[in-house]
């Protein structure tokens, strides 16, 4: 018998049928340095009838004798020449033990608490969250001042493809805002008409539509669809382009891809809002009208003379003013996460919905800053 040392093998060809010869000792803190080689054998045997010989194993553990049947059953014997020979009594024993249990068994996943798990993930998002917002106030900064240098140097803006996005983000989208908000202009004058008629108060109707479609619904809305149909499509045409690699195109151009593709979209967008909300608030006003004159027989004119009597004109620029700044957030994030678009089209769907997602709450958490401004302010 050869002397113990590491497990080793040779290959060679007995008759027709390959034939490994195994020495050493086959325990399992010394099979890592053959898995490699063994593993490529087992590739190399299937098919082929194959003789193992074990006489030069002087130390066998359960894990050699794992190994040494899972080789002679991955060639899939057919009988004949395929045989493990050489075995000592002990050896064979083992053999015999362990090739019943040749199968993987199914591991059953670990159980873990639940509300660890909850706490985990719950700090895990905040974690994301807070690297996220970093990310997002760098690319603010870096568009601000790309924006700073263009501005100095009036004949850097790219004015045919400010008016191209301004066409595609502000008159594209006008019927879909447009029509949303004189629908829920008459939602509201409907809900108002039926609460008001039980107090005798029909005709504060008019307030209620005027106040909350001029000062908070018809931008709100306005946005809201803006960051569902403009900022998803942002964050797709960059994603693709990120993709196809023109983005990488234009850095060699030695363009800035800030300057093209950012500020273009973003100044469309900030321009175009306040008209979108303008819109809306004009159309919200138009479907509460209608509503209030079929339900409520409060006519047109009433329904002007009353808002002109009872509406202050701030209701009105506190919308407009909220417009740009819903506007540049949509934008800016739009963008961003269409630069964060990565290898695969998988990727691009989840950075379309994560900018969405985003635009939304930015434009949320903006509304509930002015409210509280405006209030403060007595405006």
């Amino acid at each position: 018998m050869a002397a113990a040392g590491p497990a080793d093998f040779d290959i060679g060809l007995e008759g027709e049928a390959l034939k490994l010869t195994a020495r050493g000792d086959w325990l399992a803190r010394n099979l890592g340095r053959i898995d490699t080689r063994l593993r490529d054998f087992e590739d190399d045997s299937v098919g082929r009838d194959l003789i193992i010989d074990v006489s030069g194993i002087d130390k066998l553990d359960t894990a050699g004798a794992m190994v040494l049947q899972r080789l002679f059953h991955a060639s899939e014997p057919r009988g004949g020449a395929s045989a493990i020979v050489g075995a000592s009594p002990g050896h064979e024993a083992l053999l015999k033990q362990v090739e019943p249990h040749l199968a993987p068994v199914a591991v059953s996943p670990g159980r873990r608490n639940a509300f660890l798990m909850m706490l985990n993930r719950l700090g895990q998002g905040v974690v994301d969250a807070y690297f996220a917002s970093l990310q997002i106030l760098s690319f603010i900064g870096l568009t601000l001042v790309t924006a700073a240098r263009v501005a100095a140097l009036p004949k850097r803006f790219r004015l045919t493809s400010i008016f191209y996005h301004m066409e595609e983000t502000g008159l594209n989208a006008v019927p879909i805002i447009g029509l949303m908000c004189f629908l829920i202009g008459a939602v509201i004058a409907f809900m108002g008409a039926k609460i008001l008629k039980q107090f005798g108060a029909e005709i504060f109707v008019v307030e209620m539509v005027a106040i909350g479609v001029l000062r908070e619904l018809g931008v709100l809305l306005a946005a809201i669809l803006i960051a569902g149909r403009s900022g998803s499509a942002f964050t797709a045409q960059i994603g693709s382009m990120k993709l196809r690699e023109e983005i990488d195109a234009l850095k060699v151009l030695g363009l800035d891809p800030i300057e093209v593709l950012v500020l273009p979209r973003v100044f469309a967008l900030v321009l175009m809002m306040p008209v979108l909300a303008f819109i809306g608030a004009m159309l919200g006003l138009i479907g509460g009208g209608l509503v209030a004159w079929r339900s409520l027989d409060i006519s047109p004119a009433l329904f002007l003379v009353r808002m002109q009597e009872s509406i202050a004109m701030s209701n009105f620029w506190v919308g407009i003013i909220k417009a740009p700044f819903f506007a540049f957030a949509i934008g800016v994030v739009g963008c961003f996460q269409g630069m964060q678009v990565e290898g695969s089209a998988e990727s691009l769907g989840q950075r379309t919905t994560l900018s969405v997602v985003q635009a939304l709450f930015l434009v949320i958490v903006i509304d509930a800053f002015f409210a509280m401004f405006f209030l403060e302010i007595d405006y």
